[in-house]
């Protein structure tokens, strides 16, 4: 009986979305382990450690795709907060600086991002706050108090910096807005005020090092050997690939380490290298069938919170893919964000997976409103 019962629950499950989702992780592990052999250590300590979150991941979606998505409702804004007092401590002490971002907790062997639980909660708020009042928002002073939800955890975010991270918060805030706005004169104004903020954030936000990278990105030739370096070798990377690769374990770019960053930042070009156009175009796929089915979710969810909720979460994946594959292309700035379900990486793994599982609930709970 319990037997049948937990089969009749995973039949309910979409299948075809955990399918990418799996596949998407495989093709992560594949490439961890390949640069893992390229470092000669026999160790595989990264490998090993990503299986582990990887656990974690998968049994934490599974337990809240059973979990009805108003229970995260009621505690999104205590969430809220708590993951802004979290911003606040990483810049005390008591956090720790990993490739110049003082935005880690170290905990032991691990560490862990504040700003990755920081987005499950905002991505909640919001879904809450424009379920709540998007068919009635008509004045620009309405926009603007749901921007300072964003303004708040954006501003800390900066202050590590954290420019990638900062700027995918951006981007869901600014995506997610055109759900809202109905007059044309609000988006030009936030059009003027986004140009006013950069200039500002230009002159008195960003560090050197952050503009060499906008620069870099706007002409990658400027310096070739030293900020558009990373780029360089990635794009090399992409097209050593050609259509089949060179084979996981062979890739000359990822394994004599000519490529930075290559289980994290720049992983598409790993993959790019040793498995070809046809690795690429196979994940590019995965990511598309992802994108489809939760976009289905979010058309078909029982309620405004649910389809709030799934097109966010919708959001936050297909920035993090835009932004890490055109830096892997030279077509974005270089950030630091991480490919979903594929760079390394517990934290954005977890989160990931908590996304999907929201999604898979929502899902069920549709079939369900549609009997």
């Amino acid at each position: 009986m319990i037997l049948d019962q937990y089969f009749s629950h995973l039949k309910k499950n979409d299948w075809a979305l955990l399918a990418a989702v799996f596949l998407l992780i495989a093709f992560g592990l594949s490439a961890i382990y390949s640069v893992a052999l390229g470092q000669g250590l026999g160790e595989f300590i990264n490998f090993k450690k990503q299986l582990v979150w990887l656990v974690v991941g998968v049994f934490l979606m599974f337990f809240i795709s059973s979990v009805n998505y108003h229970y995260w409702r009621r505690w999104a804004w205590l969430g809220y907060f708590l993951g802004l007092i979290l911003l606040v401590l990483v810049l005390t002490p008591l956090g720790s600086t990993i490739r110049g971002s003082q935005g880690w907790f170290s905990l032991g062997i691990f560490s862990f991002q504040p700003v990755e639980f920081m987005k499950i909660f905002l991505i909640i708020v919001l879904a809450d706050v424009y379920s709540r009042y998007a068919r009635t928002i008509n004045k620009f002073l309405q926009l603007v108090l749901i921007g300072l939800l964003v303004v708040l955890p954006l501003g800390l975010v900066m202050l590590q910096p954290d420019f990638g991270s900062a700027m995918v918060i951006f981007f869901v805030w600014l995506l997610s807005s055109l759900l809202l706005i109905r007059k044309k004169w609000h988006l030009a104004v936030i059009i003027i005020l986004i140009l006013a903020s950069f200039l500002v954030s230009w002159n008195f936000v960003f560090q050197d090092y952050q503009k060499d990278r906008i620069i870099t990105f706007v002409n990658p030739a400027a310096d070739p050997l030293g900020s558009g370096y990373n780029v360089r070798q990635s794009i090399i990377a992409v097209g050593a690939g050609r259509l089949l690769g060179r084979g996981l374990g062979f890739g000359s770019q990822s394994q004599l380490k000519f490529i930075p960053e290559s289980q994290t930042d720049f992983i598409f070009a790993v993959i790019a290298e040793e498995l070809g156009l046809v690795g690429v175009l196979l994940v590019l796929v995965f990511f598309f069938l992802i994108f489809y089915r939760v976009y289905l979710v979010a058309t078909r969810a029982p309620d405004d919170f649910g389809m709030f909720l799934a097109l966010l979460i919708l959001i936050v994946i297909f920035v993090h893919v835009f932004i890490n594959i055109g830096m892997g292309l030279g077509l974005m700035p270089v950030t630091g964000i991480s490919l979903p379900l594929v760079s390394y990486g517990g934290s954005f793994l977890i989160v990931t997976l908590f996304f999907i599982g929201l999604v898979l609930n929502i899902y069920k709970s549709a079939l369900v409103f549609r009997r």
